[in-house]
């Protein structure tokens, strides 16, 4: 889910407000720009209008209606990246865009609060992996996708809109404006791993493989086959795309899978899947450790800052914390060597 920039905390997008559709409207809007009838149920969802619609024949669809606020430059770069895969990479399992009536790949609605973007998406039925009780052969099986999706957004050429997103590792010296609002006693490690970052910058501007990256392939937004739970049926949620070093899709991924007592076992599952469909380069195996506590990092410095800005939404904001404290705590001194220990063929990709 796209947050706003560190720039502007004073506009946070995700807050702006919306004139909620009664569900009838919602389905007359189906019915008179898609030619379907059906019924929809509200889903829950923070920044757009997100329903479940169920055709009269059974079939189900995701509706979104996104807010006023939204930038349209967005969604079209996100929808282009699905049509991309649609064609490069078919068995990639990501939703497909459903065609207007006219052809077209979304729609402008009108509304109260002003034009609103309405798309349809197939519906990719599946168990969110953070639901499901993780496995080496998941991690395994996790690992590969992502590495499929990669491969499958390589040639991808739509850019992102204008302006950064701060989610994105590539600017992780900028959180150096709001770390003082970390707690003392966690402020020391997170500025280390902010000095480790600006050490490594020319490192890091040197890597060679640079792409759109998903940079949110975390367990909320992975589907699994709920009747073999170890197999991938779905990715979803493309709000937070970049054009960013490859690797760092990978650092992104892997960072959710740190917080455990067996987290040494998971990387090495993910990784193991990882490479089985995409080696990495030498100079990215160098930087992967950093760019992990770079991410988790992150997750600490950007949640203090907004609970303190929006207390209200403090344990919804806070919600990853404590597992991204307990992942950088893990891999505090984690190095290539470390990894190349945990992936006996990690050197050899």
């Amino acid at each position: 889910m796209t947050e706003p920039s560190l720039a502007s905390p004073g506009t946070d997008s995700m807050r702006a407000t919306l004139t909620v559709t009664a569900l009838p409207d919602a389905a007359a809007a189906v019915a008179a720009v898609y030619g379907l009838e059906g019924e929809v149920k509200r889903l829950s969802s923070e920044r757009d209008e997100t329903f479940l619609f169920r055709r009269t024949d059974g079939t189900a669809f995701i509706l979104k209606i996104a807010n006023a606020a939204e930038d349209p430059a967005a969604l079209e770069f996100q929808d282009g990246a699905l049509l991309h895969l649609e064609r490069a990479a078919p068995c990639v399992p990501v939703p497909r865009l459903i065609r207007t009536q006219a052809g077209e790949q979304s729609h402008m609605l009108a509304s109260p609060d002003g034009p609103r973007i309405m798309r349809l998406l197939s519906f990719l039925p599946g168990e969110l992996q953070y639901r499901t009780p993780a496995t080496p052969a998941q991690s395994r099986n996790v690992g590969r996708a992502l590495a499929e999706l990669g491969r499958g957004l390589e040639d991808y050429q739509g850019r992102p809109p204008e302006g950064k997103l701060m989610w994105d590792i590539s600017h992780t010296l900028d959180l150096a404006a709001v770390v003082g609002h970390v707690a003392p006693e966690r402020r020391a490690r997170a500025e280390a791993v902010l000095a480790e970052f600006e050490r490594a910058l020319p490192a890091i501007n040197a890597l060679r493989r640079r792409q759109i990256i998903h940079n949110d392939f975390n367990p909320h937004n992975i589907l699994l086959d709920p009747a073999e739970p170890d197999v991938v049926a779905g990715i979803i949620d493309f709000g937070d795309m970049v054009h960013a070093p490859l690797i760092n899709d990978l650092a992104v991924g892997l960072s959710y899978h740190l917080a455990t007592d067996n987290w040494a076992a998971r990387v090495s599952g993910f990784l193991e899947g990882f490479l089985s469909a995409r080696p990495l380069e030498k100079a990215e195996i160098e930087l992967l450790p950093l760019l992990l506590r770079c991410r988790l990092a992150m997750s600490i410095i950007i949640a203090e800052w907004r609970s303190a800005l929006f207390p209200e939404n403090r344990d919804y904001i806070m919600r990853n914390h404590a597992t991204a404290l307990r992942g950088l705590q893990n891999i505090s001194d984690l190095n290539p060597a470390g990894l190349a220990w945990l992936v006996p063929n990690l050197s050899e990709a």
